[in-house]
């Protein structure tokens, strides 16, 4: 039997790293662990003599209270961890995973358990999560059926991790229990500070919790770390990637912490804590391959504070496409061919080629995904690698994943659901014999750069037949009126191609690919 609360099941927050004695006890004290902060933020607005508009995001567990009728867990101050806690809780509930109690001056004895530690005590809390919901008068979950939702910021996802990869950390049926995981500005390949990656040795207020040979441990990744020299690694065999959500922050310089010595230590390409390039997870088969990265969006955001990622417009939306949505798409760009300026072709040319993105539905003031050169962002490919034919994989370009939700539609009687995607490809300059060649050069300009409209509306029936329109814009502003055809594949997924193409010298050719599939159907 299925659950029939499907797909809006218990969401258990487990929050970031808290370093000094202070930050765990004012962790303590917050009931919801930062999910509760909000941000207010300047826009500007198209009227010149008009100023910039106050946006407000009010927070995650008051728009999911508001937006999708979840509720908090505590009632007459208690926690329902609490030994007198008597009560039941529904299926739309936000859970708070108080790790830190146990090491905060306040509630506990001052001494942080290991990360282990908190990964077992995760397990538990969904157990009792399950209890509860299952003895809910009229809930009509059984065990078997009960299903919740992980979402954490910052090193909660490592404990989360370690919970699911680790069968030693926790029991299996709380690990069958998890639907998905949602995680913001996760170190999941560690953090590294001037290029260095935090040493093992610095234990001081478990700073190794970071260290890649230590993760290889607590994620039981050993192996693969040993290959790769990464732990950013999610074997399919004990969580399935494509249930996996990454949320990236890229703006480091609104991340305050250590009086801005973080983010100058992070360095450019980071939220100012972690590099872009380890906040991403990447699914692996039963032989260690790499299978396929799991979704993932990206926000000009920081790492925390007034401006992070949590209490932001953009990643609440990511989340509850992920957690509720209705359609998923992920976004490849395949390059079959570019073409060098007619001086330099035949020399021994080095370039790289950046590749942007710029992903909104319609009717959203907000980008989903937002990957851009100037904030280091961008998906990355050298000159040799898309003209080397025995590296063909390397000209398929993964770019971002992002999910769309009937409920956001503008117009509710239009079936169809849509969005922009603006793709822009740059060479910010090239190399002839390793010198830098000036001739006809242009600081930012593009090879392609335009915004393709797609619009999709999904079969009325199992099997039946999508409909699919697209335009660019630099034909079209701002519609769809060409008719796309698509590819059928297995799992009921189906593939478009929309070709794109500067044919000049230099130029660019190849394909937007999208992998649409139906999603919490």
């Amino acid at each position: 039997m299925a659950n029939p609360h499907a797909p809006y099941h218990p969401i258990i927050y487990v929050r970031g790293y808290a370093m000094t004695q202070k930050e765990q006890d004012e962790t303590t004290a917050d009931p919801f662990c930062g999910f509760n902060l909000g941000s207010t933020v300047y826009r500007a607005t198209p009227e010149k003599d008009r100023p910039a508009r106050k946006f407000v995001f009010e927070s995650p567990v008051l728009r999911l209270t508001s937006d999708f009728d979840y509720r908090d867990v505590y009632e007459n101050g208690l926690d329902i961890v609490d030994e007198d806690w008597t009560g039941t809780i529904p299926p739309r509930s936000i859970v708070i995973y108080r790790y830190y109690e146990q090491a905060s001056a306040l509630l506990g004895s001052g001494e942080t358990p290991q990360i282990e530690e908190f990964a077992r005590g995760l397990s538990r809390l969904i157990l009792r999560v399950r209890d509860l919901v299952c003895s809910h008068p009229g809930s009509g979950v059984t065990p078997g059926d009960f299903r919740c939702y992980l979402v954490a910021h910052s090193m909660g996802g490592l404990v989360c991790r370690a919970f699911l990869q680790n069968p030693e950390l926790g029991d299996a049926q709380a690990r069958q229990a998890v639907d998905k995981v949602f995680t913001y500005a996760t170190p999941h390949n560690g953090i590294d500070l001037a290029g260095v990656n935090v040493p093992e040795w610095l234990g001081a207020a478990d700073m190794n919790n970071f260290n890649r040979d230590r993760m290889a441990r607590y994620l039981k990744l050993e192996a693969l770390h040993r290959q790769s020299g990464r732990v950013d690694w999610l074997p399919e065999a004990v969580f399935p990637s494509d249930r996996f959500f990454c949320m990236v922050g890229t703006n480091r310089a609104d991340y305050q912490a250590g009086m801005g010595l973080s983010r100058a230590f992070a360095g450019h390409g980071s939220d100012g804590l972690v590099r872009i390039d380890s906040a991403s997870v990447w699914g692996v088969d039963g032989a260690g391959r790499v299978s396929v990265p799991c979704a993932t969006g990206y926000a000009y955001r920081s790492h925390s504070g007034h401006f992070g990622i949590v209490n932001s417009e953009e990643a609440y939306q990511n989340l509850t496409r992920f957690l509720f949505g209705d359609l998923r798409a992920d976004i490849w760009v395949d390059v079959e061919a570019v073409e060098l300026p007619p001086d330099i072709q035949g020399k021994a040319v080095n370039a790289l080629y950046q590749f942007e993105i710029l992903a909104s539905p319609r009717g959203l003031r907000w980008y989903l995904s937002r990957r851009m050169a100037e904030e280091d962002s961008v998906a990355c490919r050298s000159h040799r690698e898309l003209t080397d034919p025995a590296k063909p994989d390397a000209r398929g370009i993964y770019l971002s994943t992002v999910f769309l939700a009937n409920r956001a539609r503008v117009n509710p009687k239009r079936a169809s659901l849509a969005y922009a995607m603006t793709l822009g490809v740059r060479v910010p300059d090239y190399e002839v014999e390793r010198r830098f060649w000036p001739d006809t050069h242009y600081e930012g300009g593009y090879l392609f750069r335009d915004t393709l409209v797609i619009e999709m509306t999904p079969p009325r029936k199992p099997g039946g037949k999508w409909a699919v329109n697209f335009d660019w814009s630099s034909r079209n502003v701002g519609r769809a009126t060409q008719s796309l055809d698509y590819k059928s594949l297995e799992e009921g997924r189906i593939e478009l191609k929309v070709p794109f193409a500067n044919s000049g010298a230099p130029g660019i050719r190849g394909n937007v690919r999208f992998v649409v599939s139906a999603w919490n159907a």
